[in-house]
């Protein structure tokens, strides 16, 4: 009897200084990056940027390429973390392409795309993508830098390196990597994302930028504490930069329901996620107008594999505008949550 509970209890030690081990691997091995990093722009044929001609932008969380209409998702309520195979993964991701391919936006932003990661069965999305789409110049910043993401414990996530992706037919002056405000308490935060966004400038003819924003906000963060920072932080970056006069586009996924939207017209049998939030009231920067299609959705539950009429469904993807340009038209593309728990969105601008 003795014996048994010292092996217990030398199990519960080597147990315990194990995981303290690990606890202080992922602290010590933490991606920190500074509060603004220049990125690097593998450059294309470039286009010039005019005012008065029409141009198109398209965002799209691709979910990794692993959420598509089958699987579920751990944090949503689902048990699954990973795509359901490396095969599935790599049929997802070909969809994603020919779908980005056949639309043929000038300019297009990527959320969720992994360049070597478990989840994603460590295929390099990024470059899987940006050599289909040699057209484009293209920029990415990292937003999920993790050795191992232990849970769900009996298949964990694993490895994490994935980000932000901007494809641009048109020329980038420069890119850089913004730090956004707000992170979990220790040590949830060491396996969480390290949300940021990517500015993009593009030269206009006329000699002012288009600035380029390409965002991916928190998600589960409770009660939307953390997402409040990140748009005070974002607030705080428009007053600066708008009285400069430039042309504004701030698109991606906002994980907000989108002003003028509302989620009670899709069919579902599930009840409002405790997960989507509704937009601060403090968050309007003057004069800018929400661009997105108000009868598709964008996002859907991940509680349970996709099945129309079941799952909650809301609109938490689009674009923001500045007040000098203007919105020819907006469409979101129903594509069923087929290869992705997302729908993109396209719009048509011009520059006034």
């Amino acid at each position: 009897m003795v014996k048994t509970l010292k092996g217990v209890m030398y199990l519960i030690l080597i147990f315990t200084l194990l995981f303290a081990g690990f606890l202080a691997y992922v602290t010590f091995t933490d991606y920190k990056p500074s509060e603004v990093i220049p990125l690097t722009i593998k450059k294309n044929k470039e286009q010039v940027l005019k005012k008065g001609v029409p141009f198109s932008i398209t965002t799209f969380n691709i979910g990794y390429a692993g959420l598509d209409k089958n699987q579920d998702f751990f944090m949503d309520g689902g048990t699954m973390s990973r795509s359901s195979s490396k095969k599935q993964t790599s049929t997802n991701l070909k969809a994603i392409t020919s779908f980005i391919k056949n639309e043929e936006s000038d300019i297009n932003l990527i959320q969720e795309i992994d360049m070597n990661s478990s989840r994603s069965y460590h295929i390099n999305e990024v470059n899987y993508l940006t050599k289909k789409l040699p057209d484009y110049s293209n920029t990415f910043a990292v937003n999920y830098q993790v050795p191992w993401v232990p849970v769900p414990i009996l298949r964990p996530m694993g490895s994490a390196n994935s980000g932000l992706l901007t494809l641009s037919k048109f020329n980038i002056k420069n890119s850089h990597r913004y730090k956004l405000a707000g992170q979990e308490s220790w040590p949830r935060q060491q396996f969480e994302l390290d949300r940021a966004f990517i500015e993009s400038r593009i030269p206009v003819e006329n000699g002012k930028d288009l600035i380029l924003i390409h965002l991916h906000l928190s998600a589960y963060d409770k009660g939307g504490k953390v997402r409040k920072q990140q748009l005070k932080y974002l607030s705080t970056y428009l007053e600066k930069e708008i009285k400069k006069g430039n042309y504004f586009i701030l698109g991606g996924d906002w994980n907000h329901e989108i002003p003028t939207t509302d989620p009670t017209i899709f069919e579902s049998t599930e009840k409002w996620p405790d997960w989507l939030q509704i937009f601060p009231s403090t968050f309007k920067p003057e004069g800018f107008q929400w661009v997105t299609d108000k009868t598709i959705p964008t996002s859907r539950s991940n509680d349970f594999p996709y099945k129309e009429g079941r799952n909650f469904q809301a609109i938490i993807d689009g674009f923001l505008v500045s007040p000098n340009i203007t919105v020819k038209n907006v469409k979101g593309h129903d594509l069923g949550f087929e290869n992705s728990d997302h729908n993109p969105v396209s719009a048509e601008l011009v520059l006034k």
